[in-house]
């Protein structure tokens, strides 16, 4: 696949996303919207930071330059 193509997919894959979104009604979009947990629809205030992110190793292996 060429950059093009990538291109044109994610583009559609945007678009059908949004078109997704406009059937459902204003209180079904916000949630929907919202960002959750996949398995146990938790919200993402509720996941507080990444236990397993090692911010040492990160910075190590050169991260955060």
């Amino acid at each position: 696949m060429t950059h093009r193509d990538y291109l044109w997919c994610g583009v559609n894959l945007a678009l059908d996303g949004e078109e997704a979104l406009s059937r459902l009604c204003p209180a079904c979009r916000e949630r929907a919207e919202e960002s959750r947990c996949p398995v146990c629809g938790a919200e993402a205030g509720d996941w507080g930071e990444n236990r397993g992110f090692d911010m040492e190793r990160f910075l190590e292996m050169g991260g955060g330059d």
